[in-house]
């Protein structure tokens, strides 16, 4: 039985505060931070865990269970290798960390995988099958793992095999591949289970990830095309001298952005 996550949270995607400043302090600092600004849950980045994983993974299931924060164990690793090989060893400890979290949900990339080889799948479904945590596949940044045909095309050899997955619909990552994030939502809303909420502009050299108001993006309408009792998460940079205080005014006004997305239908 999988873990519910109760529909309209608002979470942090810990990533938000900068990969250098989180491994500086550690993810369970920006956990506490987290809960003082009133956020509904955390989103554990397996990139940004210390030497002792496990140890930190407890302190933060310590922290997150009195409170009843909501947490997601967000994976680096893909489902696939860049080979093209099922990576059992990359789901298992996947599993096995979300669970030692407390996570309800598993986030993880399809990583290398082919639709002209889906050797894996029945392997897959073995190690998903009847256990607490759901795994929930998120379009990254890259073309192997982040397109809508790529996508597409291994839910549909997963569904084909016996194992349906939702998603992780991260609304700015689309851009990095050159796809339009209200296209995306047309063809997977009715598998977005929880949403990566950050907007985005174009610089010179690149993108970057920016608050949603802050967007070049058609934000609004893409929200009102996702599933309204979706987790939100945000995941773009938060920055300033009093954090807990910037937290709770970026978690506040996410949720008013929100409500005020789905008041215009």
């Amino acid at each position: 039985m999988h873990a519910q996550i109760p529909a309209r949270s608002a979470l942090v995607s810990l990533t938000a505060f900068g990969a250098d400043e989180v491994r500086r302090h550690g993810q369970l600092w920006f956990a506490r931070l987290c809960r003082a600004g009133g956020a509904d849950g955390i989103e554990v980045r397996g990139e940004l865990l210390g030497e002792d994983a496990a140890g930190e993974l407890d302190a933060l299931a310590a922290l997150a269970d009195p409170a009843a924060l909501v947490r997601v164990y967000s994976s680096p690793r893909g489902l696939w290798d860049a080979a093209g090989g099922f990576d059992e060893a990359a789901v298992l400890e996947g599993l096995d960390r979300a669970a030692r979290l407390g996570a309800g949900w598993l986030k993880m990339s399809i990583g290398g995988f082919s639709p002209a080889a889906p050797a894996g799948l029945e392997a897959l479904r073995g190690l998903l099958d009847g256990g607490p945590v759901e795994l929930l596949v998120e379009n990254d940044q890259t073309e192997a793992a982040g397109t809508v045909p790529a996508l597409s095309a291994f839910f549909h050899a997963a569904d084909d095999a016996g194992v349906p997955l939702g998603m992780t619909f991260d609304m700015g990552n689309w851009h990095w591949v050159g796809e339009c994030p209200l296209q995306a939502a047309g063809v997977f809303a009715s598998r977005v289970r929880y949403v990566h909420c950050k907007g985005v502009l174009r610089r010179p050299d690149r993108w970057v990830a920016v608050p949603l108001e802050s967007s070049a993006a058609p934000w609004r309408a893409v929200l009102r095309a996702l599933p309204a009792a979706a987790p939100r998460a945000i995941e773009y940079p938060l920055t300033g001298a009093d954090l807990a205080r910037v937290t709770g005014q970026a978690l506040d006004a996410l949720r008013r952005l929100e409500q005020s997305s789905h008041d215009r239908e």
